[in-house]
């Protein structure tokens, strides 16, 4: 039977295909390091409350960086090219959401309205990772291998969500309501686009890494596309609400030490 739980251990299971996902997962994370270290660096006077946040949302995705990485070398595998239709960021930056790296390699401050545009992008970003994690956790929490570094990555992811809600609260609170709503939506919008294209091509790879037959592929890209589909008509409304967390000021201190794997 045909499951996220058989997938990914079939995934699990094979060092090329093991291999792909976590080169893939720690490119990603690398980025957002290295996105979020230039924006606290460049956060405007009157948002720089935010800046000791941003740079523990940084730290954490470097941590993530770094675990996916030790996940490869228990294994003595070393990291592999992660293919162009495959980078999730960049993607992304490509449809205009968020903020561009050549913004970010400026030595000029940022306004409200790029540190809004920012907070929206991970307000979707890390709904899509918290709910992945979550999955991850559910299924693989105990596993021997990787169980202890998805559940450490599922608590941060947790944690950067509740952030990008309270402070995209504020903003709104502060009268940026209709920007912080805008931004959401097109970013939404764009980031089920980008999930479905970064879906469709990283299963063809593995697909033929793993050597799926035909009817299998097919399958799994119909729900690839199944799931653009609901989302596309309504899902996306869930990605854009906004909920003050029970727990608040989620980045308030230092970074978690990673796990030693």
């Amino acid at each position: 039977m045909l499951s996220a739980r058989s997938l990914f251990q079939e995934i699990l299971d094979d060092d090329r295909s093991f291999r792909l996902f976590c080169s893939i997962a720690a490119s990603g994370e690398a980025q957002g390091g290295w996105e979020n270290g230039r924006i606290a660096a460049l956060v405007p006077e009157s948002l720089r409350y935010l800046a000791p946040k941003i740079t523990r949302h940084g730290s954490d995705e470097d941590k993530h960086g770094r675990i996916f990485r030790a996940l490869l070398r228990k294994r003595g595998l070393e990291p592999a090219e992660v293919p162009p239709e495959a980078d999730y960021t960049m993607l992304l930056e490509r449809r205009g959401i968020g903020l561009t790296h050549t913004k970010l390699r400026r030595d000029e401050t940022l306004t409200e309205d790029d540190i809004l545009v920012y907070l929206a992008h991970s307000r979707i970003t890390e709904q899509r990772a918290a709910d992945q994690m979550e999955m991850l956790v559910r299924y693989f929490g105990d596993h021997p291998e990787v169980g202890r570094a998805i559940r450490m990555i599922s608590a941060d992811e947790d944690n950067h969500l509740a952030y990008c809600h309270e402070e995209l609260l504020l903003l709104a609170r502060r009268g940026h309501g209709r920007a912080v709503q805008r931004a959401l939506r097109e970013c939404a919008l764009a980031e089920i686009q980008v999930y479905r294209e970064v879906s469709l091509a990283v299963m063809d790879r593995m697909g033929r890494l793993l050597g799926w037959p035909a009817p299998k592929a097919a399958l799994l890209a119909a729900g690839i596309h199944a799931v653009y589909g609901y989302e596309r008509f309504a899902g996306w409304h869930r990605m854009v609400g906004l909920t003050m967390p029970e727990r608040r000021d989620p980045l308030g201190g230092p970074a978690t030490p990673a796990p030693a794997l």
